[in-house]
């Protein structure tokens, strides 16, 4: 449940992919980088083919934003991210599943869709351990390190691929 401007609360929905979603799938993640990686729209139907992706939708099915989550050990998805996670399950022995990216479209953005995104994906993961993703420090995403702490996220690591361009900080969110 996610709160509306008179302070009641509203369900918010969010339903799995649709291949008629992938267009505006797109537009959100164009519109969330440097968020979010670059990619083209076969690209991304590609790593949404290899995901579980919850969309959240308006009163009319139009999806507003998504939310993707890859199993560790998917070899078919080239992320040094998902290979952090995989060792890291193997480490702490907790079953994860690894938040690839979340983006909205940005007449969607604080109405609390990703809340609702991510209680879709608490629930459908219900049976793990943790849920894991990372959030850049390089570029700076203050928002996303505050929204992910607020949801129960707490900073496991970080890594820095380029010098002062390019890291992350990697948080999980224990399900259990």
């Amino acid at each position: 449940m996610a709160g509306s401007a008179n302070g009641t609360k509203t369900e918010m929905p969010v339903r799995f992919f649709q291949d008629s979603d992938l267009p505006i799938l797109h537009a959100a993640n164009e519109a969330s980088v440097p968020g979010v990686s670059w990619e083209t729209e076969d690209q991304l139907a590609k790593w949404i083919a290899l995901s579980v992706c919850f969309v959240a939708t308006g009163p009319d099915d139009r999806p507003l934003g998504f939310l993707t989550l890859i199993e560790p050990g998917t070899m078919d998805y080239p992320s040094a991210n998902l290979r952090w996670f995989e060792a890291y399950q193997t480490r702490t022995s907790q079953s994860v599943i690894y938040v690839d990216r979340i983006a909205l479209l940005p007449e969607a953005r604080g109405k609390r869709l990703g809340e609702a995104l991510y209680k879709a994906a608490f629930e459908h993961f219900e049976d793990r351990d943790e849920i894991g993703c990372e959030v850049n420090i390089e570029p700076p995403n203050p928002g996303s390190h505050r929204f992910h702490q607020r949801l129960g996220f707490q900073q496991v690591g970080e890594r820095s691929y380029e010098a002062g361009t390019k890291s992350v900080a990697y948080y999980v969110c224990a399900l259990k």
